[in-house]
């Protein structure tokens, strides 16, 4: 017999090892191809996602005030550790002569009320009602700087506006804005509108004559400074007297009028003379904390308007049997 021999067999663990070895090989190749093809793009998504704040959340607040209460983000600064302090947005609607320099200073006392000034006394920001928004949009941004600014930690801001700066030929547009953007009107007025004329007319004549060493200044902050202006004494046009107090009269009820679909409050000037707690009522509607409110400006005109008018006896002829008589009575003292 022939002897048949048998070649050995191969040993299994070591083909089974060069398998997974060849496999593993082939992974991690095809892993590096993969990558290389979608790495940049992958890094281009990962770089573009921004981190996206938490909104500020309102709590233990009524429904009917959120449309009131904002939290603005300024360009020009960070607000930091008062982000999520919301501001209200107010203007001071007034004229010209009817304490609303005083008023404003009063509110600026407040630590965390900015109240900007006459910002439309400048006409070009009221050349149209698109430079009218864009300035708005600006204050109220907290990106208007001015003496008043408190920035950061401001919980009511705003601006001192006249009747005749644009307010009024643009009403409806200004309304609009007003509700939507959740902006509170504080109109300002004076009861005796006759005091408000010869404050005006003295205001005239010191632009020119310069009074104070040759500088013309609007409101005072010494006794002497204003007794120098108040030894003015204008004489009133008795022919256009009672035409002038009806124009005026005719223009304030129209300004309330148009806006009294907004949320607002009336104040006169000699409301807030005789009784100080006018000013608290003002700080609740603004809803900031109640403070004691001071101002530096010192009032020109005093006494009794007999003493503060040239031609008193015919002005007190003229009224004498017409509404505005009653303009001729002191209607506070100091």
């Amino acid at each position: 017999d022939s002897l048949i021999i048998k070649p050995p067999k191969k040993n299994p663990l070591l083909l089974r090892m060069a398998v997974l070895i060849f496999v593993m090989v082939c992974g991690v190749y095809i892993c590096s191809v993969c990558l290389r093809q979608i790495g940049g793009r992958s890094l281009e998504h990962l770089s573009s996602v921004e981190v996206v704040e938490r909104p500020c959340e309102l709590t233990n607040v009524e429904p009917v005030e959120k449309p009131f209460l904002h939290f603005p983000k300024p360009k020009s600064f960070s607000r930091g550790e008062c982000a999520c302090n919301p501001v209200r947005y107010f203007a001071i609607l007034s004229t010209q002569r009817s304490g609303s320099g005083w008023f404003e200073t009063l509110l600026n006392s407040h630590v965390n009320i900015s109240s900007n000034g006459e910002i439309f006394s400048v006409k070009v920001r009221r050349s149209n009602i698109t430079t009218i928004v864009d300035t708005l949009d600006k204050i109220y941004n907290l990106d208007w700087f001015s003496s008043a600014s408190k920035n950061e930690c401001t919980a009511a801001v705003g601006l001192k506006w006249m009747l005749n700066q644009g307010l009024m030929q643009h009403h409806e547009e200004i309304v609009n804005y007003f509700n939507a953007k959740g902006v509170s009107a504080v109109f300002l007025f004076r009861r005796n509108l006759l005091r408000r004329m010869i404050s005006v007319l003295a205001n005239s004549y010191d632009q020119n004559a310069k009074l104070l060493n040759g500088t013309h200044k609007s409101h005072v902050h010494s006794h002497k400074e204003a007794e120098i202006l108040a030894k003015y004494k204008p004489t009133i046009d008795t022919t256009t007297l009672v035409p002038s107090l009806k124009q005026l009269e005719d223009l304030v009820t129209k300004s309330l009028e148009y806006f009294k679909n907004t949320r607002h409050t009336i104040l006169y000037y000699e409301d807030i003379i005789k009784n100080q707690k006018k000013l608290d009522d003002v700080q609740d509607f603004l809803r900031v904390p109640r403070m004691e409110l001071r101002s530096r400006q010192v009032k020109i005109h005093k006494g009794s308007l007999s003493a503060q008018v040239e031609n008193w006896e015919d002005v007190k002829k003229t009224l004498q049997g017409t509404s505005y008589e009653r303009f001729l009575d002191q209607d506070y003292k100091l």
